[in-house]
């Protein structure tokens, strides 16, 4: 009766089983996996949301397939403070990324066409391709010694096929924390150029560098050397997750440009799904995007030291370089598979953290924990965990 495209198995894994246990007994859990801002203890000016969200305004509507233009101009005006011009006609506002994703899947795929993904990333991906019926072909992007985390240029390359369509890019990627670099992305970018595919890149922690690497971040908005759909939405952006808004900005040849713009177009206005006040309000939201990122910057910044200082402690194991992004990963060395060192410390410390397979990390030894996490909340977890593991 039901589409084979909602064959996933909904079986709870032994980590789940854990804490739902740990929960049913009581036990209170010292969860260093939270990424929702609006639970992390960040101050909001309500009074300045509120206000913007309930403007007048919002009871006329006025249906554009592309969103409000006084919204697209706002989202210009962000790539403006990253050194990027881009035209309002090329911003399509959608509710989420999640559904720029499933615009983009549309507009560029048939049925078992293939895109190639970024592997370690957010375990996102097989859901949002497999609703469009969107086969996913993964790369390596491989931690180097001496240059950090790389894309396998090669691997991509040897991965398409006559049914690929287009390359996603995590800018920085999510656990990882890796930024494009400038050669990776030249040579992705003549590289689709010459292979009729497009790039895909999601640029939601774009503004959360690291300030050991400020020159990595660099946008993507506004490329003119390959068709290139640029996402991002206020979920990071401002921290605002519920007012349900993201987008996506067009760029490339003018020959590919003005097509996908087009056919986009139709697709948006299918579905019109960015509600009129959250797009009302968001020139009024941008203004507090260094109000909001502040805070994040210092409590990311905050939780890096300790987690640095803490892992001298570590006879075996060290902290991977994180030049953006609000995850910290731990690669352990310990002989210990990251199955069993998330259940150890959930039975015997009560502390919470990610195994490195839920974001596919090839190695089995690794574990990922926000930095997003309260100071405190974070400084009892590591301690705990290292004085597990050490």
């Amino acid at each position: 009766m039901f589409s084979s495209r909602l064959s996933w198995n909904p079986a709870s894994n032994r980590i789940t089983c854990l804490i739902d246990d740990l929960n049913r007994s009581g036990v209170t859990l010292v969860d260093l996996t939270g990424t929702n801002p609006t639970a992390a203890g960040f101050d909001m000016d309500a009074a300045a949301v509120c206000n913007a969200i309930s403007h007048p305004s919002i009871l006329e509507y006025h249906p554009d397939p592309r969103g409000l233009i006084s919204a697209r101009q706002a989202v210009v005006d962000y790539y403006h403070c990253h050194d990027r011009n881009v035209d309002p006609e090329t911003v399509f506002l959608t509710a989420s990324t999640s559904e720029s994703y499933a615009c983009l899947l549309k507009l560029l795929c048939d049925p078992g066409d293939t895109v190639l993904v970024p592997r370690p990333s957010y375990p996102l991906f097989d859901f949002l391709a497999g609703l469009e019926a969107v086969h996913l072909e993964p790369y390596r992007i491989n931690c180097l010694p001496d240059t950090g985390w790389r894309i396998d240029l090669a691997h991509i390359r040897s991965l398409a096929t006559s049914r690929t369509r287009a390359v996603i890019l995590v800018n920085p990627n999510n656990p990882t924390g890796s930024y494009v670099r400038p050669d990776e992305w030249n040579d992705l970018c003549r590289w689709c150029r010459d292979h009729d595919l497009a790039l895909i890149v999601d640029e939601v922690f774009l503004d959360y560098v690291s300030a050991h690497h400020p020159a990595a971040r660099e946008s993507t908005a506004g490329n003119s050397a390959a068709l290139t759909f640029t996402l991002s939405g206020i979920s990071k952006v401002l921290g605002l997750p519920q007012l349900k808004l993201g987008w996506i900005q067009v760029s490339g040849p003018p020959s590919l440009c003005r097509p996908a713009c087009r056919h986009l177009e139709l697709i948006s206005d299918t579905y019109l799904s960015a509600s009129t006040p959250v797009q009302t309000a968001l020139p009024i939201l941008m203004a507090q995007r260094d109000f909001f990122q502040h805070q994040v910057q210092d409590r990311i910044h905050t939780n890096e030291i300790f987690l640095k200082t803490a892992c001298d402690r570590l006879t075996s194991g060290r902290m991977l370089s994180r030049e953006g992004g609000w995850a910290a990963i731990l690669a352990m060395q310990n002989g210990i598979s990251d199955e069993d060192m998330v259940c150890r410390l959930l039975e015997s410390d009560h502390v919470l953290v990610h195994p490195g397979y839920f974001y596919d990390f090839d190695a089995d030894d690794c574990l990922v924990a926000s930095l997003l996490s309260r100071p405190d909340d974070f400084a009892t977890g590591i301690d705990r965990l290292i004085a597990r593991f050490r």
